[in-house]
This record gives structure tokens, sequence and C-alpha cells, in this order.
């Protein structure tokens, strides 16, 4: 199995109210020229020849990630960074860590949709000054009316994701993760498969929306005005539009075994062996 990612070249800022589906297909319409020839492993420059080699910007099986930010642009969901810790708050459904250091304060929370991130993934970079961006109102919803835009305008059966950069809590730095998707299976079931060596897989379901969207992030970057990746290769994930989205890969309630952080399990556990105390006496 061969993996190829690109980036089509040409998609302009993005303003509320943007037809980001048509700002897409005509990007990857223009940049056909840009787009891998794989026969070859070179990037063929010549336009024409590039369509004949690849049918056309997109094929049936292609997924598209779309960073988070474009779609929360088009959505018009942006507030004055004045307003930000006011913003971070509305997001919050749960706090589950807050730590001080010499900046400020940093407030890890769960959010509307179910994500724990840092300031509810309220986000101040690639944005004009004075000016922050929430997350889309339902990455789910925006990804599936991409999908069936895109899948009609260019005639395949295709996968749309949109990522956003999360923290990870037991290792450093950041990756892009799946906070939206249509059109894919999000989760690969290898449950009673066997490995290579025979054995029964009784637990193996890789998140593949979010492999997918941080293999995408490899190309599009965080500073290279890249902010849609063609993932080509990976066909047998491709589904229909009523697949569960990337809300299901979320865990919440009884799955989620971490839902605090070390500090406030600590006062949690101290408040709830005071009160016990103090029923006794």
């Amino acid at each position: 199995m061969s993996l190829t990612i690109f980036a089509p070249r040409g998609i302009p800022e993005v303003s509320a109210g943007d037809d980001l589906a048509a700002l897409i297909s005509a990007a990857l319409e223009a940049d056909v020229a840009h787009a891998p020839d794989e026969t070859s492993g070179e990037v063929n420059r010549t336009a024409a020849n590039s369509a004949a080699a690849n049918g056309g910007p997109l094929r049936d099986g292609d997924i598209l990630v779309v960073t988070s930010k474009v779609v929360s642009k088009a959505e018009g969901r942006q507030v004055l960074a004045a307003d930000r810790e006011a913003a971070i708050t509305a997001e919050t459904v749960r706090v589950v860590a807050t730590r001080e250091h010499p900046g400020g304060v940093t407030r890890i929370v769960e959010n509307r949709l179910g994500m724990v991130a840092a300031a509810a993934g309220v986000d101040s970079s690639n944005t004009p000054e004075g000016v922050i961006l929430l997350l889309p109102e339902d990455p789910d919803a925006s990804a599936r009316a991409l999908c069936e835009r895109l899948r009609a305008h260019f005639g395949v059966t295709l996968g749309v994701v949109i990522s956003d950069t999360l923290g990870r809590p037991w290792r450093q730095g950041q990756t892009d993760v799946a906070i939206g998707a249509a059109g894919i299976r999000v989760l690969d079931d290898l449950r009673g498969s066997t490995d290579a060596g025979g054995r029964v897989l009784d637990v193996t379901v890789p998140a593949v929306a979010d492999e997918i969207a941080g293999a995408a992030d490899l190309v599009k970057g965080k500073a290279a005005g890249l902010p849609v990746a063609v993932v080509r290769g990976l066909g047998h994930l491709v589904a229909g539009l009523d697949s569960p989205g990337a809300r299901s890969i979320v865990r919440v309630g009884p799955d989620d075994m971490f839902r605090l952080g070390t500090k406030e399990a600590w006062a949690e556990g101290f408040e709830a062996g005071a009160r016990s105390v103090g029923s006794e006496s």
C-alpha cells in the first residue's frame, strides 16, 4: 500500500460567510499541476500531464483534511481578543486542571464538543490582530456539509476530516487530531482479527481519523498558508455520510479514567475525606 499526501496552493484568506467548499474546489482545480505524479514519484509541473496522470484533482477514496481555523473563519466563529477569558469560560463545560505560570493561567477544560483541551480550543494563532477563534459549532456537521458539496462537485466518493491541534497528557508537544469527520470510518476496529503471528486481537482499534489528521499536518504545516491536504491511498476507510463522526472518538463519562488533573484530584479527595469525617463526628 502506498500513501500520498499533498496540499493544494491558492486557498485565499478565509472570511466570515465565505463558501469554503467553493474555495477548496477552485484551489484544487487550479493547482492540479502540483499534485504528485505517483507513476514517477516526482511532482509533475505540467497541468495537462498531471491531470491526465491523476484523472483530475480528486479521486474516489481521497480524504481531505481541513484545518479547523478556516472552518471557524468561514462560519464567523471569532470574537475580540480582549474577551478571550470570557470566551474560554463560555466554551467550558468542566474544568479539568488549572495551573498558574509567569505568563498567566492555563486552563485545561472539557469544552462543549466533549474535547479536553487547553483554553477550550480558543486560539489566536493565524488570526488577524485583536481577534481570536472559537472551534466550529459542530465540526461533524461542518465536515458533512463539505463532504456532500465536494462529492457532488467532483463526482467522486471522498471523505473529509476537520483537524485541530491538541497536546497529549503523557507526552510533550502537540499533534493534529480529528475534531470533525464525515464519509470515513474514524476508528478501524481490528478486534477479532489476527496479527502476523496468528494471535487474536482483543483491543486493537486504531483511531485512524486522528492518524490521518496528524499525517496531513506534516504537509500543511502551521505557517505555510496551506490549510487543506489531500490524503490518497486510504480508500478502504471511506464510507457513507451516515458513518459516526469524530465526536464518537471522545472518551466521556465512565470511559474517562483521567477526568481531573493530579492537583485537582488530590483536592477533591481531601474534601471528600473531610466531609466524611465531619459527618461521623
